[in-house]
């Protein structure tokens, strides 16, 4: 009796599930046709929270100067650093300024390194004689390498003055380097093409770690001691709480910044645990949201906070599955005939793998080199790969319990 109710309720989480992204696939694909309507020069800065990352960020920086405009710089916050990353953003050229953080300051994450490069900027002067409406700011993390052309695909949206930021589309630029990296890469073009897209005529954009761009003047109306929290998805707070304050968040999807895919699934669903952890104590933003946040996008922020319930959920399907045919199975053999139909295989994959024709659809307007039958295919290990976030679910449920905050970061190679 229990497996058949937690068979039947994964089942009716799983459709309920298919009905949401299914109407946000269709949202996504309409297109927005954008007019420059007020063309004034802005002045962006590049902000780089860094931890001992002289691995990568070299060649992060280098992309950064090399980008194609004049009023821009980029800010490399050297959080307690011990190896040369100071060294490194020290000999990058101008438009690199360093702002080093020591001990017992440095090193109590990354929404408190970003705190302290925007003070940082403000009372270095840096900022001197430009108006906070017209100065962006962009979150790039140490592995991040911007396309050549995002500044000029990310300024228009700020012609609106309600826009207060804008998520650009995240890729993986070692995806080449096995079946790991590459389901990272497609998940992250499967959550941008697909639900970030959809989520522009809602109202509900979320930010990003990575490639996420801010107008000061809209972080200058968030409470508290500065912008972003001490979450673990310090990302996740800051885009709801601008929604809360009345700015608009966009989506840009001709520009993309790349970053280093794990290739380790040890390290990966260490990641994505940490990721999980920061969604549950999300949960405080709950209040906030009912309060403040319109109908429309109030409804689809409050189903994103609760994806982590729903993962955990979600993962008993497969094991009351299993337990469910071992049983049928017993059951056949005592019977002396069998009474497993092929339903017992056809719902099953209908429920686990209808979606992957669409992620290999979207994926493969991505990467036209794969073309799509190997782009549904690579869907169909997609599927599979989403097991991962069982794992790391109830491991971050787990350290939540336990009142274990603390992560190392991901390492890079």
């Amino acid at each position: 009796m229990i497996v058949e109710v937690l068979l039947w309720s994964a089942i009716t989480l799983i459709v309920l599930a298919g009905c949401y992204n299914t109407g946000m696939f269709l949202l996504s694909r309409r297109r927005i046709r954008r007019s420059r309507t007020d063309r004034r020069e802005r002045f962006y800065v590049f902000l780089l929270a860094c931890l001992n990352e002289e691995t990568v960020l070299s060649e992060s920086l280098a992309r950064i100067t090399a980008l194609p405009a004049g009023n821009f710089m980029a800010l490399v916050i050297d959080d307690g650093s011990e190896d040369r990353t100071s060294e490194i953003a020290l000999g990058a050229g101008p438009r690199v300024r360093l702002h080093r953080r020591n001990p017992p300051n440095a090193r109590r994450g990354k929404g408190a390194a970003l705190n302290d490069g925007v003070r940082h900027l403000r009372e270095s002067g840096l900022l001197a004689g430009y108006d906070p409406d017209d100065v962006v700011l962009c979150v790039v993390d140490a592995d991040g390498r911007l396309d050549p052309h995002i500044m000029q695909s990310v300024d228009p949206y700020f012609d609106d003055p309600r826009t207060g930021a804008v998520q650009v589309c995240v890729r993986m630029y070692n995806r080449r380097l096995g079946l790991l990296a590459r389901m990272q890469d497609m998940e992250f073009v499967v959550y941008g093409d697909v639900f970030q897209s959809a989520r522009r005529f809602i109202g509900s954009v979320g930010m990003g770690g990575n490639g996420q761009f801010m107008r000061l003047s809209a972080l200058d109306t968030l409470d508290g001691d500065g912008p972003w929290s001490d979450s673990l998805t310090e990302d996740l707070d800051l885009g709801v709480r601008l929604i809360a304050k009345g700015w608009t968040n966009q989506h840009c999807v001709t520009a993309a910044v790349s970053q280093q895919a794990v290739l380790s699934l040890k390290r990966l669903i260490r990641q994505r645990s940490r990721w999980f952890q920061g969604h549950l104590q999300s949960a405080n933003l709950v209040p906030l949201i009912l309060r403040d946040v319109p109908l429309r996008p109030a409804l689809d922020l409050l189903y994103h906070l609760s994806s982590p319930v729903l993962i955990l959920l979600t993962s008993l399907l497969p094991l009351s599955f299993v337990v469910a045919l071992v049983a049928t199975v017993v059951a056949s053999v005592q019977a002396g005939h069998s009474l497993v139909s092929p339903m017992w295989l056809l719902g099953p994959y209908l429920l686990s793998f209808t979606a992957a024709y669409t992620y290999g659809f979207v994926y493969a307007r991505r990467e036209r080199e794969l073309g799509l039958v190997r782009s549904v295919l690579l869907a169909h290990l997609f599927v599979f790969y989403g097991y991962i976030w069982f794992a790391a679910g109830w491991w971050g449920f787990w350290r939540m319990l336990t009142g274990k905050r603390t992560w190392l970061k991901t390492a890079r190679t």
